[in-house]
């Protein structure tokens, strides 16, 4: 299994306490293509949102790469949000996952990326105590994190409300402004007794993610540059930033999309010599291609 070194930089911070929300993401693109300016005095009136509400959005559109960090619209962005994109009022559940992707991808919000990558593979039920406690020991270890209690808290708060779906009823969750990716059933959670006191604990549990197309997961492997044209099973269930951790995939549903994948592409094979799996590509393909075919663009 290969592991990359943590980042030296993380970034607990940005969103101001807000998740990000249903239409935040196209309401920011739109914003950014008419050329205003999240500094500009009438944003506040243009997004029609708090404050503090203007700052989290423009966070949330780096990190999810609708933007750059000098503010200009990536190609992502302009090909998932313009009116004429991929799903710019993300209603196919492939947009979630395709975003989800590209939060965990982009190391910008660190808490997303080291809980998928790392944090759980050590400990398999979670809470906000034990990620804090990780986190400390990393920096005892000599990363280069300055733990601030208050922001890796509301850091955490804000990954659950992005992510734990709440079982409530559409209307529900729409008041409550629950968390986009909430759908994606990535995360759950349950109560435990500790010391009399109940005690939240959270899981992200491999399974088969029978949700997830098998084009998100072939985009996702097009767009890796770690990748060449032969890629074991190994490495795609278990390395960094691989389908398998990303997606919370286990070993079955990672082969049952790669046979799917397979069916779809005469270009790539899916080879079993002396029990060494290896997906293999005859012609690399377009990463946004893929995307071009699913969504009928």
């Amino acid at each position: 299994m290969e592991t990359k070194a943590l980042v030296k930089k993380y970034i607990f911070s940005g969103h101001e306490t807000f998740q990000c929300r249903d239409l935040w993401l196209k309401k920011g693109y739109d914003f950014v293509k008419s050329k205003s300016s999240f500094k500009d005095e009438d944003a506040v009136v243009k997004l029609g949102v708090g404050k503090n509400m203007v700052s989290s959005i423009h966070y949330w559109l780096k990190v999810f790469n609708i933007i750059d960090f000098d503010g200009n619209i990536t190609s992502f962005g302009d090909k998932l949000l313009s009116d004429k994109g991929w799903d710019p009022f993300l209603e196919d559940e492939a947009t979630l996952w395709l975003l989800h992707y590209q939060l965990i991808k982009s190391n910008i919000a660190s808490t997303y990326n080291i809980i998928f990558n790392d944090f759980r593979r050590e400990k398999i039920y979670f809470n906000k105590e034990t990620f804090l406690n990780y986190l400390k020991r990393l920096e005892e270890g000599g990363k280069s994190i300055i733990l601030s209690e208050n922001s890796i808290n509301d850091d955490f708060n804000i990954f659950v409300k992005m992510y734990l779906s709440t079982g409530k009823t559409a209307k529900e969750v729409e008041d409550s402004f629950s968390g986009i990716l909430s759908d994606l059933h990535l995360l759950s959670s349950f109560h435990e007794l500790k010391n009399d006191k109940k005690v939240e604990q959270f899981q992200i549990e491999n399974t088969e993610r029978k949700g997830l197309p098998a084009a998100i997961l072939l985009y996702s492997i097009l767009d890796n540059p770690n990748y060449g044209n032969s890629i074991s099973v190994n490495a795609l269930e278990a390395d960094y930033d691989s389908p398998g951790v990303i997606f919370a995939l286990n070993r079955l549903g990672l082969i049952n999309k790669i046979n799917a994948i397979v069916d779809e592409n005469k270009n790539i094979v899916f080879t079993d010599h002396a029990g060494i799996k290896e997906l293999q590509f005859k012609k690399k393909l377009d990463s946004n291609s893929i995307l071009d075919s699913y969504y009928g663009k």
